[in-house]
């Protein structure tokens, strides 16, 4: 009886710890602001949440713990973790200490996420304290800590203490670089061996240098092929090596291939805005495009916040009486924001109205900032795993060309970022015809006319499938919609010789309101989507025509640098 008075006083500490925890924490923030600094003009921030449990589940919850905990106290020190990677290895089981440590963190892990499930509040509320409880799950882990994780005490014991060594050194060159490791990154350079498509530079402004590629074959399809990569990363994930470049697949199944290149914003580009990326940036890589092949029609390709920018660019030029696509592919792109996942929980008014205030009229928000946002929203994966293995056991990551892209960070300037923010994810004001003005025309997505190719990835946590299919209830052209296995970046980089994954289709062809609703009608095919979107691309590309001999057209475009360009080697 005693033991088990003692655990459920564990549970009550638990529960206060963890109300009190979170309370201060909002008392602090609400108090003080960026950083514990008080800021003249701050937008008022958000009164404390108010959240509740209820007494039922409470209890349930409490007897629960008493009854784990006490079986695990039962068994002492001889219980090894089980159920976690984190502790899966021999030295876990094998040291009674650190084991019996991680048996009862996985314990009061799950307890107090049982208890976040549990909350009674709203649901941005309930999003952010789940959110706040895995953050700190992941951070208290045994394994993050060097006399508690068995595998390193081993290693450094087996190494003499060199391990130690090497992990303090790459501790100090993580901190040079200013970021995580996540790969070896003196393997790769960037037009050495990533972003290796043969191509050149046949434009730059300011913004972005539009990239055009060597033909692979004797003839190219006359309408040509524009990809619009997200600009908040680079455009290489599109072209990591030949056997999984997308730009090279594209342009060995005949396509004439032009990429923009988007720059590494600087101070020079601290000013600029979203109307000036659409119109400067988007609208003329259409121009050039459609000047340098001769083609009045173009094929476009939008990728996540490329898509966004494409499709807007499209809407602007449709209110000028333009349609220059042909077809239009958008990739894990968000039109209606109604459902964006975890992201949904850094967004409220008060959040925008600070980042309005702080960098709206002029400044960057540094790439450094959004890769440790997307880095945390998986923390497990993507922040403490690389601590322990750099740190703590001295491993060097091994090379790994889509860490190595994901490391390579981008700003962005503050009055782009503040706009978008604000009409899209906090607003979604871009699938509503009429209701933004972007280059001085009424935004109406709806009245592009080009038939629509659109791939959304199932386990996608950056676009939820569900806000990749809404696009399909936005736009008015003939629309095919494709699902893919595995995430953002995964799912999308899937070429066919891999023989990877898997992708549904409906046959039918029908859209209906929900993705949920459409999966029911819709069939799986393993393997990559790539095919099934090659041959609805071909569809759309006109006939064969002989390929061009050189880069650009005249003496107007001319090749004025090999690709990638200069502009993707800056860094942030």
């Amino acid at each position: 009886m005693k033991q088990e008075a003692a655990t459920a006083d564990a549970f009550a500490s638990m529960q206060q710890a963890l109300t009190q925890g979170w309370t201060k924490a909002l008392e602090s923030f609400q108090a003080t602001g960026n950083g514990g600094m008080a800021l003249p003009g701050m937008p008022q921030l958000p009164q404390l949440p108010k959240f509740s449990i209820s007494p039922s589940k409470l209890q349930e919850l409490q007897q629960q713990y008493v009854q784990e905990a006490s079986e695990l106290w039962n068994k002492g020190l001889t219980t090894p973790p089980a159920g976690d990677r984190r502790f899966a290895s021999e030295a876990w089981g094998s040291n009674p200490l650190s084991g019996f440590a991680a048996a009862v963190y996985l314990l009061n892990a799950r307890t107090l996420m049982g208890m976040a499930e549990a909350i009674e509040a709203d649901a941005k509320t309930r999003a952010r304290l789940r959110f706040a409880v895995e953050q700190w799950a992941a951070a208290s882990a045994p394994s993050n800590y060097i006399a508690l994780n068995a595998e390193a005490i081993k290693r450094a014991i087996d190494t003499n203490g060199e391990s130690i060594g090497k992990g303090l050194q790459n501790l100090l060159g993580d901190v040079k670089r200013g970021h995580l490791s996540m790969t070896d990154e003196s393997a790769f350079e960037v037009g050495r061996n990533v972003a290796t498509t043969e191509g050149a530079v046949v434009f730059e402004n300011e913004l972005f240098q539009l990239l055009e590629y060597k033909p692979l074959n004797a003839k190219v399809y006359e309408k040509p092929f524009l990809l619009l990569p997200p600009c908040i990363n680079k455009f290489y994930i599109l072209d990591l090596q030949p056997e999984n470049s997308l730009i090279r697949y594209a342009n060995e199944q005949g396509h004439r291939v032009f990429v923009v290149s988007w720059r590494n914003p600087d101070e020079s580009l601290r000013t600029a805005t979203w109307d000036q990326y659409i119109e400067n940036a988007a609208i003329k890589a259409i121009h050039l495009a459609q000047e340098i092949s001769g083609s009045e029609q173009i094929n476009t390709l939008g990728f996540c916040v490329g898509g966004t920018i494409l499709t807007t660019a499209l809407s602007v030029l449709a209110a000028r009486g333009e349609q220059p696509a042909a077809s239009v592919t958008l990739l894990t792109t968000l039109l209606d924001f109604s459902d964006t996942g975890i992201l949904d929980i850094f967004i409220d008014e008060q959040m925008v109205q600070y980042r309005e205030m702080q960098m709206g009229k002029g400044g960057l928000l540094p790439g450094g900032d959004l890769a440790s946002t997307f880095s945390f929203l998986r923390p497990n994966d993507l922040v403490w795993n690389y601590v322990v293995g750099n740190y703590l056991k001295g491993e060097t990551p091994p090379p790994f060309d889509l860490l190595y892209w994901n490391s390579d960070a981008t700003n962005l300037p503050g009055p782009f970022y503040a706009w978008y923010l604000r009409n899209t994810y906090l607003e979604d004001k871009l699938k509503v015809p009429g209701a933004l003005t972007v280059c001085g025309e009424k935004v109406d997505l709806g009245a592009i006319q080009a038939p629509v190719y659109i791939y959304g990835s199932r386990e996608d946590h950056i676009v939820p499938i569900g806000g990749a299919y809404a696009s399909t209830q936005i736009l008015k052209g003939k629309k095919r919609f494709v699902m893919g296995a595995s995430g953002h970046i995964a799912g999308v980089i899937n070429p066919p010789a891999k023989k990877k994954r898997s992708h549904w289709i409906r046959e039918d062809g029908k859209l209906p309101k929900t993705q949920p609703e459409w999966l029911e009608g819709a069939t799986e095919h393993p393997g990559s989507w790539w095919t099934d979107w090659s041959a609805w691309l071909k569809s759309h590309a006109g006939k064969q025509i002989p390929a061009p001999k050189t880069y650009g057209k005249g003496n107007t475009y001319k090749a004025t640098e090999p690709a990638p360009g200069r502009y993707v080697k800056a860094k942030a």
